[in-house]
């Protein structure tokens, strides 16, 4: 993984590689903002203890990226993203800018505030160790080292143990930049067609949260050879929805939602 540089403008004349990561993939975040950026290379995880008005802005640096992403309540691990309740209270079976994940206590925990896809994908699940090495094959840190293969759950499982959680605290993730269709006998079917790298999408933190990633590949993506692509992640203060914020507005569910973590901050 790429380490953070500082957060100064760089002159004008200096390489992209002496550029602040955050710079090089989302250029147009206000630099007195922006609070750090990494590079996951595909296959990485990480995780992160962040503020509410903190926002993550992802960006797909590869054509096969795919970013796991699973949060919870940080005063309280066991208030979690709940996938079905975030996806039958807004009348939906993917994300894109607008929409909020939200918890089982009916907060919003983050919310979609930039978007250029359109569709995020909530109900694939995440790739585990058996699915990957039958699809793979192996290849274990001790003989390749960085070029080990990992699974997204077994990402997630490392990054959520820091925090004192363990296998039955795993949720289903938002799998960000992937988008998985259904046919007419309700099977799902990975679209590998459409263009990805170059996108971005952010959510915004409308509570304190831990949020874990894994860039591992998509279970369901068919194609050959273990090659998940690098995403960017920059997190900057964006501040709490305001009064007029777009996702209040986008159905009552999600007003109600945030209303409640609003609530809450102020409890």
């Amino acid at each position: 993984m790429e380490h953070p540089h500082t957060l100064d403008n760089p002159p004008a004349a200096q390489p992209v590689d002496a550029l602040p990561l955050w710079q090089r993939f989302a250029p147009e975040l206000p630099a007195d903002k922006v609070v750090w950026s990494e590079i996951l290379p595909g296959g990485a995880h990480w995780g992160w203890r962040l503020s509410r008005g903190t926002a993550l802005r992802f960006a797909a640096l590869d054509e096969r990226a795919n970013c796991a992403v699973v949060l919870y309540a940080a005063h309280d691990p066991l208030e979690r993203y709940n996938m079905p309740d975030s996806l039958k209270a807004q009348h939906t079976a993917h994300y894109r800018a607008g929409h909020v994940l939200m918890s089982d206590m009916g907060r919003a925990l983050a919310s979609f505030t930039h978007d250029t896809l359109g569709w995020h994908d909530p109900l694939g699940a995440v790739l585990d160790t058996p699915a990957m090495e039958a699809k793979y094959g192996v290849q274990r840190y001790e003989q390749h080292r960085n070029a080990m293969y990992r699974s997204g759950r077994d990402g997630l499982l490392i990054e959520t143990g820091k925090h004192g959680l363990t296998l039955r605290d795993q949720i289903a993730p938002v799998n960000l930049f992937t988008r998985i269709v259904v046919d007419d006998e309700g099977r799902f079917a990975f679209d590998a067609t459409r263009p990805v790298k170059g996108a971005q999408v952010e959510l915004r933190m409308d509570m304190d949260v831990i949020v874990c990633v894994s860039t591992a590949p998509h279970p369901l993506d068919p194609r050959p050879g273990y090659a998940p692509g690098k995403v960017g992640v920059a997190a900057w203060k964006r501040g709490p929805a305001p009064a007029n914020d777009p996702c209040r507005a986008f159905r009552p569910e999600c007003a109600r939602a945030l209303h409640n973590s609003d609530m809450f901050a102020l409890s």
